[in-house]
């Protein structure tokens, strides 16, 4: 165990609350996890008895004696390179310091140790971690509360979700923690994490849930639960943990900007992946094959929607699982499978959390009817990502046009049978550009009619002196652009 000297650290006062609430007996949900404790289908771990999180209890002794012996820490040690040839060259790494020097050093490397958290999630020895913690290990010890010390290895990594799933032998010292359900936790449920911030084990801190599905554009599959329990660098891949004593979370990022502001990856998305990684080391997503984008206020208001939700597809691909399902541009997937799509987000995760050759139900609304469409998953590879795209429009017309020939679809990269009109100027302060509107852009349709012409864009915007919905080719992509009047 690599030893570290003793840090003091301040700690605010927690604010006294005062509310109703029934008296909890701790240890008698405890036992009922014990009790109703099953196995899932296809689950190799233990699920947590079904019921609500539990409200704050007397006191929280009991819940964190009952799964400290499941969280673990993880010692990790990495070969890592410096740019120079001792320790003043380490100090210029880490200070940024420049001195002059006669000719280049050779890059020398070094031995690094890290360490991190995590949890038992069957007796066989799997055990539950970020993938930040292990990712470019060469030696893995995991250290047990009972002063056990194993070495371990990794099972499956996956950065995109930063989960990692490594294993160690069994024996008596691995007690495993049951797994909870993410979904049934509510924003002001109590919580408990237990980690080893600063090297400081088995560390026990309490707060609440404070938000739900944050995305901190740390990956393209953010949905972060957010709590103010205190969680530190030590804590990554720690546990979270609700009042019945199942594992809810997993501790994985900090707003170092801020106190009381963690990040943990829902336990739900780690059920879907833990099998994946088990099996085969990696995960293997679905994948539908549309470009989306965010539904606007006015993006709604042009689609005659009831309101800005929904991801709206911009592009199918030729030869997806889009395209044989018939999804169209301009169609807005608001269900996928039985789930609600709420915001743009939230389609990618749902999708990639669908093994591939699943059969789906996908509903969309289309001319303001909804409609249910069938696809069949196929399997994503590494550049099929499904982006979404940030642009936040906000508008008017203001901006100038010109029609394409030949040498301008070329310069364009378009091919000879494409039509549209290409934008040649954006007034900056106008509402296209607020838009996002940008130089270069082919319009391809206006107000859902095709423009072929600057004649035809015209037509297609005096249909609407409001707004205009115009539908757009970037790059290699299409995308709708909202422009309102003010």
């Amino acid at each position: 165990m690599r030893r570290i000297a003793t840090i003091t650290l301040g700690m605010a006062a927690l604010g006294a609350a005062v509310f109703a609430a029934q008296s909890l007996d701790v240890q008698l949900r405890l036992r009922e996890n014990a009790a109703q404790a099953r196995q899932l289908d296809g689950a190799f771990w233990n699920e947590g008895a079904k019921g609500d999180p539990g409200g704050r209890p007397d006191s929280f002794a009991d819940l964190a004696e009952q799964l400290s012996p499941s969280v673990v820490n993880i010692q990790v040690e990495r070969t890592a390179e410096s740019s120079g040839g001792g320790p003043e060259d380490l100090l210029e790494e880490f200070f940024g310091r420049k001195r002059p020097r006669h000719k280049q050093k050779p890059r020398r490397h070094f031995r690094s140790e890290a360490s991190g958290s995590g949890f038992v999630i069957s007796k066989d020895g799997y055990i539950v971690t970020n993938n930040h913690v292990v990712e470019g290990a060469e030696k893995i010890s995991v250290l047990f509360k009972d002063g056990e010390e194993a070495a371990a290895e990794v099972v499956g990594r996956d950065p995109k979700t930063d989960l990692a799933l490594v294993k160690v032998e069994p024996g008596d010292h691995v007690t495993p923690a049951p797994l909870g359900d993410s979904d049934r936790i509510r924003v002001g449920d109590w919580l408990m994490a237990i980690g080893n911030p600063f090297g400081l084990e088995h560390t026990v801190t309490v707060g609440i849930l404070s938000a739900r599905e944050r995305n901190i554009n740390a990956g393209p599959y953010d949905d972060f639960l957010q709590t103010d329990a205190s969680i530190n660098p030590g804590n990554s891949g720690g546990p979270l943990i609700d009042m019945r004593g199942r594992v809810v979370g997993i501790n994985t990022a900090i707003n170092a900007a801020g106190q009381g502001i963690g990040f943990a990856i829902p336990i739900n998305m780690a059920k879907a992946l833990l099998p994946q990684l088990r099996e085969s080391g990696t995960v293997t997503r679905g994948w539908l094959g549309v470009s989306i984008q965010r539904v606007t206020k006015p993006i709604a208001k042009s689609l005659e929607l009831d309101k800005p939700s929904g991801a709206l597809v911009s592009q199918v691909f030729d030869g997806s699982p889009a395209e044989k399902a018939k999804l169209k541009s301009r169609d807005v997937i608001v269900e996928f499978n039985g789930n609600e799509i709420v915001d743009v987000d939230d389609l990618p995760r749902r999708v990639a959390a669908t093994p591939p050759g699943s059969d789906v139900e996908i509903v969309v609304v289309r001319d303001g009817k909804r409609k249910k469409l069938g696809a069949v998953l196929e399997r994503m590879q590494e550049d099929d990502l499904e982006l979404a795209s940030r642009e936040e429009p906000a508008f008017d017309w203001g901006f100038s046009v010109q029609g394409l020939d030949a040498e301008l679809s070329e310069q364009l990269g378009l091919s000879a049978t494409q039509r549209g009109v290409v934008v040649t100027d954006v007034d900056a302060d106008g509402p296209a550009a607020a838009a996002g509107l940008r130089r270069r852009d082919v319009i391809i349709e206006a107000n859902r009619q095709a423009t072929p012409s600057v004649e035809k864009l015209e037509e297609a915007l005096d249909s609407d002196e409001e707004r205009a919905l115009l539908l757009v080719r970037r790059g290699e992509g299409t995308m709708f652009v909202a422009i309102e009047h003010e």
